[in-house]
This record gives structure tokens, C-alpha cells and sequence, in this order.
């Protein structure tokens, strides 16, 4: 096994906390994977990771903490290059039909399940057989966040191979054309239901920790405790508005 399981994580009513890195910073994903979030997400579709700072990065948080990537896309390609430098699953983005859904399963699993290539250094070094062993561990997910794949949440959900659905409000919010939190939350449960009704859990994008705490109250499995783009924004911010003439003791 040359990753940390992350598929025993996945199940409805089990809160699991996510730590979202974007800025390509491989000691920055050492920092977060010593505080022990349940999953590191590494994000490959907005963020800076280059193949290398990839490879270096899932090889230090594999040691504590299963780590999830954000393909670019659903292509074979960036969802192989995920698995071979090591991921424990990936989230594919912008799934909006069943057919997407059975595309990530087709290029995330070896023949005769799917149409995955043999190679990558890391399972190249455990063979073959370390190779089928990792296949059986590896989690699958959907990414939904347009109004096509609210539509089409039932059927998405129902594609077997999936581990788990996740949530992007934020292009959600795109799609639909409007940042209203109400009929966001509509669709944001809509998706869930059809998740759970199949057994799948059922995650969501969330921005502080404030928001985490509540979409685990509503009932969502997998939420961004923290994610490095905010916490840089937000630590920033702080120092200087505490560094103001009149401020601290």
C-alpha cells in the first residue's frame, strides 16, 4: 500500500474535517498534516501544485493523513496523474451526468474495472500486486456544482464506483446566477438527499470554520475546517489591523 486508506473514512453520519491547500507550498502541507485533519486536499484544478511539488507533498502527508486531490478535469490523464504520484482518491470537477461519473471510475480503476495505465514511481515500486491492493482502497468522487448536476444529482449518485459526492457552492452559486443563501441551501440539500439515499456521504465546500461547524449541523459529512488561501487572507488582515496605532495592550 504506497497511500493511507481513505475510503474507511467515507460513510454517511461519519463527520470527516478537510484542510484545503492551494498555494503549491509542500512545507505548508507538512504543517497541516501534523495538526491531523482527517483528509488533506490538494488542488490541482485553481491552485499552484506543479507535478513535482505534487509528488513531494503527497509523500510527506501520506506518512499521518489520506490525501485527496482536485483534478483539473475528468480526463484519464489528471485523474491518473493524481493516483500515480500516490492520492488516496480524487474529486473530479464539474460533474454534471451520470455519464461524467462513470468516466472518473473508468479512468481511476485498472482493467478489467476500468482503463487505468500501470506506472507512476511510487506504484511502480510496489509491483503489480501493491498495485491491485491500492485499486481496492481508492476513493471516488464527484464533484457537482452547476444547475445541470443539481438535475442530474439522482443519477450521478446512483453510478456504482462512486465513494462520495461533493459539493462546490461556490461555481453552484455561478451557475445559478445568484449568491442567494437560501435557494443555494435548496439545492446544496437537494444534492445530499440523493446522496444519502444511496449510501454515499456527502461533502461540502465550506470557507471558516464557522461555516464547517454548521454544514455538520445540517447534517454534511465531509467540510473544509480550514482551507490556506483564507487563513493567509485572514492572518494578514489581522496582524494589521492589530498593528494600528491604539491597538493591543
Amino acid at each position: 500500500m504506497f497511500h493511507r486508506p481513505m475510503r474507511q473514512l467515507l460513510r454517511p453520519g461519519q463527520a470527516n474535517r478537510l484542510v484545503w491547500l492551494a498555494l503549491g507550498s509542500v512545507p505548508l502541507a507538512e504543517i497541516a498534516a501534523h495538526a491531523q485533519p482527517d483528509i488533506v486536499v490538494l488542488d490541482l484544478q485553481h491552485g499552484l501544485w506543479e507535478r513535482n511539488t505534487l509528488e513531494a507533498a503527497i509523500g510527506i502527508v501520506n506518512h499521518r493523513v489520506p490525501v485527496l486531490v482536485r483534478t483539473c478535469d475528468g480526463s484519464l490523464p489528471a485523474i491518473a496523474q493524481a493516483l500515480d504520484a500516490g492520492a488516496a482518491g480524487v474529486l473530479v470537477p464539474l460533474v454534471e451526468t451520470a455519464d461524467d461519473a462513470r468516466r472518473i471510475v473508468d479512468a481511476a480503476r485498472y482493467p478489467p474495472l476500468g482503463r487505468r495505465s500501470a506506472g507512476g514511481v511510487r506504484p511502480l515500486m510496489h509491483g503489480v500486486a501493491g498495485m491491485v491492493e491500492a485499486d481496492q482502497h481508492l476513493a471516488l468522487g464527484a464533484l457537482i456544482e452547476t444547475v445541470l448536476g443539481v438535475t442530474n444529482a439522482g443519477a450521478i449518485c446512483a453510478v456504482d464506483g462512486l465513494d462520495f459526492i461533493f459539493i462546490g457552492t461556490g461555481d453552484l452559486a455561478l451557475s445559478r446566477g445568484t449568491a442567494d443563501p437560501a435557494g443555494l441551501a435548496v439545492d446544496c440539500a437537494q444534492i445530499k438527499q440523493q446522496a444519502h439515499a444511496r449510501g454515499l456521504p456527502c461533502g461540502i465546500f465550506t470557507g471558516d470554520l464557522a461555516a464547517a461547524r454548521k454544514a455538520l449541523a445540517d447534517g454534511y459529512d465531509m467540510v473544509v475546517v480550514a482551507n490556506d488561501i483564507e487563513l493567509a487572507l485572514r492572518g494578514f488582515a489581522d496582524a494589521m489591523q492589530g498593528s494600528q496605532p491604539g491597538q493591543g495592550a
